[in-house]
């Protein structure tokens, strides 16, 4: 008899179930459709956070299942979040300037419209010209298009010359760490057509929507946040139960035995990475314009450290961990960051938490990382008593993070 995949994969039902529930209880929550509990800037962070849940189920993709650790992948989300942050800068800068110039008294012609948009966007930056790169800003759908385009081409290239030479391991860890770190310092540059350091900001300001609240416009983007992660979760999760899934996870495990059994190793590697920078850009589409600021320090290597860390805390291989890592580090971020928590008087000194947030941060992922390597996720398995297979001494394979036991599929019994 066959079992349709949710049957087959309880969890997945389970996370959709909260999830919708979860959207619910803050929809109820917000001041924009409920009863005011949440405040909306509140809201937003919630909305960031599950944007951040989906680039860390990429990661989790990528390293949890494929093992190819990549410390690049917050380059694919910003370039996501720069190329949405151009429409809405000159949408908006475009209304701006077309209601000044009416007040002339004269119509305002279409050179002098981009002459003021252009100085009004650039000026910062001590430019009045619209770089190449802006050709297609006035366009919704050619730059949701170029969201996914720029950091998928950038993904599909990075990944063919580094995979076609079997780049792999701390390797190729460093090289995309390379990657993200020449990007961030070619875009602090004034003339690399994104403002510098400045970066694109009033993002939260939808174009023609000026008379539409921010409650509002936040729980539209939590909506779609939702939405995004949920269907993000439902298709991986259906990708890896399936060959596909066996055969990434083979080739984290042993790959020159998979390259020995005929499977095209370089390919599965490559559609993988430029897959998960997909859902980074997608991620930070919807992440920024909830920011309402974008600057090159987005795409420090740093942002992708943090990023492994999130996953390695939830536990890798567990596109669940991934997410519970991702809201767990996101949230307690932005709590010990706000400055609302009192600080810890300890004698001659205090205990700032503002200051010692990521201090606390590195020891979790230290404490995980020696005493607890499955992370939070590992819980679940101790719930549902799922043990190790017995190997008669052979490792299954290196990374312990991986749900190994259901892989081996309980084939081996011991004596």
């Amino acid at each position: 008899m066959h079992r349709s995949f949710f049957a087959r994969h309880p969890s997945v039902l389970i996370f959709i179930a909260l999830l919708a529930l979860f959207t619910l209880a803050v929809t109820i929550a917000s001041e924009a459709y409920g009863f005011g509990a949440l405040s909306t800037s509140y809201v937003k962070t919630l909305g960031k956070t599950l944007c951040l849940c989906l680039v860390a189920l990429a990661m989790d993709l990528i390293w949890g299942y494929a093992g190819i650790l990549s410390l690049g992948h917050m380059a694919f989300f910003a370039l996501g979040g720069y190329m949405i942050g151009m429409w809405l800068m000159y949408a908006r800068t475009e209304e701006i300037v077309v209601q000044a110039l009416a007040q002339g008294g004269l119509p305002a012609t279409p050179d002098e419209i981009s002459q003021g948009i252009a100085g009004q966007i650039f000026g910062v930056v001590g430019s009045s010209d619209l770089p190449a790169i802006w050709s297609f800003a006035h366009s919704l759908p050619l730059q949701l298009m170029l969201a996914l385009a720029v950091p998928g081409l950038l993904a599909a290239v990075f990944g063919w010359l580094a995979f076609r030479s079997r780049v792999t391991g701390v390797y190729l860890s460093i090289l995309t760490q390379a990657m993200t770190l020449a990007l961030a310092l070619y875009l602090f540059q004034n003339d690399s057509g994104l403002r510098g350091n400045n970066g694109l900001s009033g993002l939260q300001n939808l174009p023609g929507l000026t008379d539409v609240s921010q409650d509002a416009v936040s729980m539209w983007f939590f909506w779609a946040s939702a939405l995004a992660l949920g269907l993000g979760y439902l298709t991986l999760a259906w990708l890896v139960s399936g060959k596909f899934g066996s055969v990434i996870r083979a080739i984290r495990d042993d790959e020159a035995r998979v390259r020995f059994l005929g499977y095209p190793v370089e390919v599965y590697k490559l559609f993988l990475f430029t897959l998960t920078a997909l859902i980074a850009a997608l991620a930070g589409v919807l992440y920024y314009p909830q920011a309402g600021i974008i600057n090159p320090a987005e795409l420090a290597p740093i942002a992708s450290i943090y990023l492994a860390v999130w996953v390695a805390i939830g536990g890798r291989g567990r596109l669940y961990g991934a997410v519970i890592g991702a809201a767990a580090v996101s949230l307690l971020s932005s709590a010990f960051t706000s400055g609302r928590l009192p600080n810890i008087p300890l004698g001659p000194v205090s205990l700032n938490w503002v200051d010692w947030w990521l201090v606390l941060l590195g020891t979790g992922f230290v404490a995980v990382t020696l005493f607890a390597p499955k992370g939070i996720g590992g819980i679940f398995d101790r719930l549902q008593h799922v043990t190790a297979p017995y190997r008669k001494g052979a490792p299954l394979g290196p990374n312990e993070g991986s749900l190994q036991e259901q892989e081996a599929r309980k084939q081996e019994v011991r004596p």
